[in-house]
């Protein structure tokens, strides 16, 4: 396997942006700076980072309430990510958003939802639009094992289907959804049949490995945009904390916890590295240096920002007058 430095360091600094910035998060909810839901990416640093390097600056996202590594590997800046989780005006959805609903128009990133499978209907709506309208580019719609479940998945899949859209379906299956493990939720634990039952190019990728995710990304976002239709890549991965700051864990053994975290994308890319003679080559010390400056900075930042006054709260409100 042939593997340029620049793109290995490039990836590397990326997956350790979206952990350290995950295990700051956690220190601030631990102080209430941070408040209400907070659900973290760690483990699944992979996917974001493969997928966010296949798609272009064109290209629509969609995201779900874990949606902290997808919002950076998009290239959403950290000080506004962190200013928008301590509910500051200067975050990328001014502060009313919060952790799950993070927004940013310049990087056509279209949100994190809160309800499960909310981005589906949304992708099919966007990529119906670009098809009508004759734009070239892919909607990227990111979801969880737990949406598969739902409803909504399989009337957008039928729809992506019917209607030939431009949708790269990426399902994060890190087999717990929200606290209910894959054998006891899915009759098929092999989520990428479903779709291919619409007819779907579907297939699997060790999410694990942010090699292997970017190649599988980029084959199907050419194969979109060649008019294959929608493609389902389901990425199998493993979350390594808790469903959310509020979930007690008592559904997983905590030694299968460990044993996944020997497949630490972290690790995983090192040891890809070590075994070429190219690990050492990455700076690994200077990267870390640089990631705590920016973490650093986004907390100052994120500190020192003004909360909304009361008289804007009734901006972006909509409401019809009833007679």
């Amino acid at each position: 396997m042939k593997i340029d430095i620049e793109i290995a360091r490039d990836y590397y600094r990326e997956m350790l942006l979206i952990r350290r910035f995950e295990e700051k998060c956690v220190e601030l909810y631990s102080h209430e700076q941070i408040r209400g839901f907070l659900h973290l990416y760690n483990g699944q640093e992979a996917i974001a980072v493969g997928v966010m390097d296949a798609a272009t600056s064109d290209d629509t996202i969609l995201a779900t309430y874990r949606d902290h590594g997808q919002a950076l590997a998009r290239g959403i800046t950290a000080k506004a990510i962190m200013a928008e989780l301590l509910g500051k005006a200067e975050g990328c959805s001014h502060g009313r958003g919060g952790s799950m609903h993070l927004f940013d128009k310049a990087t056509r990133f279209y949100g994190g939802s809160a309800i499960v499978g909310g981005g589906l209907p949304l992708a099919i709506g966007m990529a119906l639009a670009d098809k009508m309208m004759k734009h070239n580019r892919v909607t990227i719609c990111f979801f969880g094992d737990g949406a598969v479940a739902e409803g909504a998945f399989h009337e957008s899949l039928n729809l992506a289907a019917l209607w030939h859209l431009p949708i790269l379906f990426i399902c994060e299956n890190n087999r717990y959804a929200m606290g209910t493990s894959l054998e006891h939720s899915h009759s098929e634990q092999n989520l990428s049949k479903k779709a291919s039952v619409y007819k779907i190019i579907s297939d699997q990728v060790d999410g694990m490995d942010v090699f292997a995710v970017a190649k599988a990304a980029k084959d199907s976002i050419a194969q979109i945009k060649d008019g294959s239709g929608p493609v389902f890549l389901e990425c199998l991965t493993y979350r390594f904390r808790a469903h959310s700051m509020f979930d007690a864990e008592l559904y997983r053994d905590k030694a299968e916890v460990e044993q996944w975290k020997e497949k630490d994308p972290l690790l995983v890319l090192k040891k890809k590295l070590e075994d070429i003679d190219l690990w050492s080559k990455l700076d690994v010390d200077e990267i870390e240096k640089e990631i705590g400056s920016v973490i650093d900075e986004a907390v100052e930042f994120a500190q020192n920002g003004t909360l909304e006054p009361l008289f804007d709260l009734e901006k972006f409100v909509y409401s019809a007058e009833v007679k």
